[in-house]
């Protein structure tokens, strides 16, 4: 069955009085994809189910195949954008989609700019230098898009401690930290030992040679005797973006009562 031929149906059920609206919103949430010209399978309701839109990945792909799922996605989502995008693949892309916004420090385009937050919460984002400004920029700008509250505090490694220790009040007032670092990778250790929220750890491929592009810090973190840190992969900003928004959106979740209708059984 098609999408439009899965939606006529459930449209036709809700009309008819088979079916309940909250009945028929838990199952759009799993109507089939968009097959995009055989190159991209576009899942138009991630966001009903997880919370946040599918989001494109724009390294190793062409202009033309981002130019089109980027107009796809446009029909009906409130945001769409693409991450890991170069300066000089952005200019393509500007000639065929005017209204696109580019975020040069994060590699990041998208079809709307952060408005005020509309998500509880403040996820604060550290980095150990100035080196892991691109991908730290990369979950601000991811998270400032979904509706979040950032705060930013650069270069405060544990080189020199002092740096950290003078803004510590940015570690104690946020409701989740990100912290980014490359090198040897000890920042998120010394930063969960100070926090009373979860910490979620960003190894970077910054460092000399026996950083292994980024493994030392990885495993520094996987192997941290401070409690409470989550580590994702190398350079990940995005995802480290996305999980401190699942966990405020949980965190507010749980705090709402249920309606009988949130807990029945499809």
């Amino acid at each position: 069955m098609t999408q439009p031929e899965a939606l006529q149906k459930l449209l036709q059920a809700i009309a008819s009085g088979d079916i309940s609206p909250e009945t028929a919103l838990e199952k759009l949430k799993h109507l089939p994809f968009e097959t995009l010209d055989e190159f991209a399978k576009i899942d138009h309701h991630r966001q009903l189910r997880t919370g946040f839109p599918e989001v494109i990945w724009g390294a190793d792909k062409t202009p033309e195949q981002i130019i089109k799922i980027i107009t796809a996605m446009s029909r009906d989502s409130t945001l769409v954008m693409a991450t890991r995008i170069e300066a000089e693949v952005y200019q393509q892309l500007k000639t065929a989609l005017p209204d696109l916004i580019y975020y040069p420090h994060a590699h990041i385009c998208a079809l709307s700019s952060p408005q005020t937050p509309s998500q509880l919460g403040t996820i604060s984002i550290l980095t150990a230098g100035t080196a892991d400004i691109p991908v730290a920029e990369e979950a601000a700008i991811t998270a400032e898009l979904c509706g979040f509250a950032v705060i930013r505090l650069w270069d405060v490694g544990v080189a020199g401690i002092h740096r950290l220790l003078s803004n510590s009040q940015v570690v104690y007032d946020a409701d989740v930290l990100i912290v980014v670092a490359g090198m040897e990778g000890a920042l998120p250790s010394v930063v969960a030992g100070m926090a009373d929220c979860p910490v979620i750890a960003v190894p970077t491929s910054v460092g000399y040679g026996a950083s292994f592009g980024g493994v030392a810090p990885l495993l520094t973190m996987l192997n941290s005797c401070a409690a409470g840190i989550g580590v994702v992969n190398i350079d990940n900003g995005f995802g480290a973006a996305i999980l401190a928004g699942q966990i405020l959106r949980t965190a507010q979740k749980i705090n709402q009562p249920k309606s009988p209708s949130s807990t029945q059984k499809f």
